[in-house]
């Protein structure tokens, strides 16, 4: 399974070997995404620049918490377009994100499936 989609070990560590907790975390953390990735979406519509600062930055504090990586990188690239004010590349990073979103969904599925057996 590839660490950059998601570092199991490193979680698991981070909340002390909690399976419980992890599962819990995991689901905290996909409703969230789903709520502010919608929020970023309109923030980029909108030009506002402060927005998408904010929402990224929470995202990416989030997604390095349970230690998705490649999302982390995503989130911090939009993190930093919000900070520079150039939409430029915001849609593609958005676009990357979701794919690493994504990607992280069928991981999460695949582990939840793991601790649970």
């Amino acid at each position: 399974m590839n660490d950059e989609i998601l570092d199991l070990n490193e979680f698991l560590e981070r909340v002390q070997d909690d399976k419980e907790l992890l599962l819990e975390l995991f689901d905290i953390f996909i409703a969230d995404y789903k709520e502010k990735s919608q929020l970023l979406q309109t923030a980029i519509d909108t030009n506002n620049y402060e927005q998408i600062k904010n929402i990224a930055h929470s995202l990416k504090g989030s997604s390095g918490n349970i230690s998705a990586k490649l999302l982390r990188a995503s989130c911090l690239k939009l993190e930093e377009i919000g900070k520079n004010g150039d939409l430029a590349q915001a849609k593609e990073y958005l676009i990357q994100m979701d794919k690493h979103f994504q990607d992280l969904l069928v991981r999460i599925e695949a582990t939840k499936q793991q601790l649970k057996s």
